[in-house]
């Protein structure tokens, strides 16, 4: 592991080419898109993609961008807090998710 946290590049390159396909990645920065990257391979990615990004990043790293997201959907949510052993609670989405009550009857 060693091995692959001296290059960037073979990291980002490992990645499903789906997961960016309306970015250029020769100009991913692994460090600047850090949340970029985390995001989309925890909603798009494949396996392979998330064991290379915890490799890369580490659970604690991927944590700490995932539990200040907005907007992750329910099945991101409860991948991220299973693979990371996080509880659902720490994630910034789930204590803020709007109410479901109808202010309206229709």
């Amino acid at each position: 592991m060693s091995e692959e946290k001296t290059c960037p590049k073979t990291y980002l390159a490992s990645l499903s080419p789906t997961l960016f396909w309306d970015i250029d990645r020769s100009k991913l920065d692994a460090e600047q898109s850090k949340r970029l990257i985390i995001e989309r391979v925890f909603t798009r990615g494949s396996l392979d993609d998330l064991r290379a990004t915890i490799a890369w990043y580490s659970k604690e790293q991927a944590g700490e961008v995932l539990t200040k997201l907005n907007y992750p959907d329910p099945k991101t949510l409860n991948l991220a807090s299973i693979i990371l052993d996080i509880p659902k609670e720490k994630f910034k989405y789930y204590t803020t998710t709007p109410s479901k009550e109808r202010h309206w009857k229709s």
